[in-house]
């Protein structure tokens, strides 16, 4: 039977929450909960970065911050349409009178 040793992994970072309210029915939250983060072993010639990356100012407002809200809301609108098309059975094209199914029907 083969064995199995543990991986082995660079120096970690511990996180710890706040503790929680005391409790008698809950003791187990009264203690403070804590986490690992750790990263595996880096491969053969992949060296840490020594310097940190000087970051250009946002071009045209691209900011992380914007990037995020402009994704949040992609989500929710994809949501929005594939609930519309639930409840209507119909495509959203096809809501809006664009003939759908027939490619683009051009004589040849």
């Amino acid at each position: 039977m083969a064995t199995i040793s543990p991986p082995t992994f660079l120096p970690h970072q511990s996180f710890s929450s706040l503790p929680r309210r005391n409790s008698s029915c809950l003791p187990h939250l009264n203690r403070p909960k804590s986490f690992s983060v750790r990263a595996a072993k880096l491969p053969a010639g992949v060296e840490l970065p020594k310097d940190e990356p000087k970051l250009t100012e946002p071009f045209l407002g691209f900011t992380r911050t914007a990037e995020v809200w402009n994704s949040r809301v992609c989500m929710i609108g994809l949501v929005g349409i594939f609930i519309v098309e639930l409840i209507f059975n119909k495509g959203v094209l096809q809501m809006i009178g664009v003939e759908v199914g027939k490619g683009l029907d051009l004589p040849l």
